[in-house]
């Protein structure tokens, strides 16, 4: 196996300015927001009262995909995530292949998440709305790493306070049924699946933490502690968030819902905090925007660097230390996509690009040895099966184009190698 990469002596070096907490508070921004807002009406809608089952399988498979990338993060520390992972321990196709479906589908969740910022702030004006914040979160970024950080850390301040007064207006209410959380016949293994394949979409932000790897102080011991610590407080969250919004709405009205948490207070007749639930989101949404452009301008940078995308990418700011001509190109493809892209039908999109992403990532730490940190046997095991069961349970529409994008990369890929080939 190749030694772990350093960036010694490169001129292009990030700078580590991340501790703990802000690698912490980046994965929450990641996770807390994307799925609790946008995710649980599908999951109803595919495992009806089978939701909680299906939040988790979704949570065994993100503990697994966590575990699996903690331990790599911390042997392999430098930006890319499970591209530099499936390079080092699989290969150049692995770790490419890997790159590509994270860059291609958390583009698609970067337009999402904008999406819902201008679905909440002006239904009538979303793309526009949409739109401008893609270019505003993209200058917070251009300018470092540490005050995309600092910003994170009150947007995950805002929403967990509006969660909060979520589930304690939905379980204190008259409303609230316990029975509504009894699993039905309208929960079937089918749907139990593909719901945990879109609630999964919501969990994958701790890969936020490892793909800045390059920018986190003292990443051996800070990167496998930040992830589980950020992904166990999600499940909380989510879990008991989920509790409360079926036990006033049920899993059809859940199913139905185009903005749940606000018709869950309202549900429980309290339509005052409706307004705050909106305002709540669009924060959450736009925390997930500001760390998604973060992970997947990292990943280009590592991708640039390896000459898989044009190398001018590979530039890092010489004031800001950030990879700037990398996060203006994300920047630009995201707000297109704003502009002209349909919010749910990204969902399923990025989830099938983001699950191949951490099959590779679980077949990479299955490769470690016991002196590089390698997890127990069942746990890269676990993680790679869950990952294709649940890629493949998605949308039929989400599979095909999921695999077709792949496959599109697959052949770039082989197109460049043969190019390469021959010149030389």
């Amino acid at each position: 196996m190749r030694k772990p990469p350093t960036t010694a002596g490169v001129p292009d070096e990030l700078q580590r300015r991340l501790g703990g907490t802000d690698a912490v508070v980046i994965g929450l921004g990641s996770m807390i927001g994307a799925g609790i807002f946008a995710a649980l009406a599908p999951a109803a809608q595919a495992a009806g009262s089978g939701l909680l089952i299906g939040l988790a399988l979704a949570t065994v498979v993100a503990y697994c995909n966590a575990t699996s990338s903690a331990r790599l993060a911390a042997r392999y520390p430098a930006s890319g995530g499970t591209y530099v992972y499936g390079r080092e321990r699989l290969g150049d196709f692995w770790g490419y292949l890997a790159g590509w479906g994270f860059v291609v589908g958390k583009t698609a969740s970067c337009a999402a998440m904008a999406l819902t910022v201008g679905s909440y702030v002006w239904p009538g004006q979303a793309h526009a709305v949409a739109v401008g914040a893609v270019v505003a979160l993209t200058a917070v970024n251009y300018a470092g790493v540490q005050k995309s950080a600092w910003l994170t850390r009150a947007i995950v301040a805002v929403v967990l306070a509006v969660l909060a007064a979520v589930v304690v207006a939905a379980l204190s209410s008259g409303r609230a049924d316990a029975a509504r959380l009894d699993v039905g016949d309208d929960a079937t293994l089918g749907g139990v699946l593909q719901a945990a394949g879109l609630l999964f979409f919501a969990f994958a932000g701790y890969a936020r933490i490892a793909t800045l790897g390059e920018e986190v102080r003292d990443p051996q011991r800070t990167i496998p502690r930040a992830i589980p610590i950020a992904l166990g407080i999600t499940l909380v969250v989510y879990a008991v968030v989920a509790v409360a919004v079926l036990t006033v709405l049920g899993p059809e009205e859940l199913a139905d819902a185009a903005a749940p948490l606000s018709d869950a207070v309202r549900g429980a007749g309290v339509d005052w905090l409706a307004p705050v639930v909106r305002v709540g989101a669009a924060v959450a949404a736009l925390g997930s925007l500001l760390a998604l452009i973060l992970g997947v301008s990292r990943t280009t940078l590592a991708m640039a660097r390896d000459h898989h995308l044009p190398h001018a990418l590979a530039a890092v700011h010489p004031k800001f230390k950030v990879p700037h001509r990398a996060e203006l190109l994300v920047g630009a493809v995201v707000a297109v996509l704003a502009a002209t892209a349909d919010l749910r039908g990204a969902i399923g999109f990025s989830s099938f690009g983001v699950l191949a992403y951490y099959a590779i990532a679980n077949a990479s730490a299955w490769t470690l040895t016991p002196a590089e940190g390698r997890p127990a046997r069942i746990v890269p095991v676990l993680g790679l099966a869950g990952c294709l069961v649940l890629a493949f349970a998605l949308p039929l529409t989400s599979v095909i184009s999921g695999a077709a994008v792949l496959a599109l990369g697959a052949a770039a890929y082989g197109v460049r190698r043969t190019v390469a080939a021959r010149r030389s």
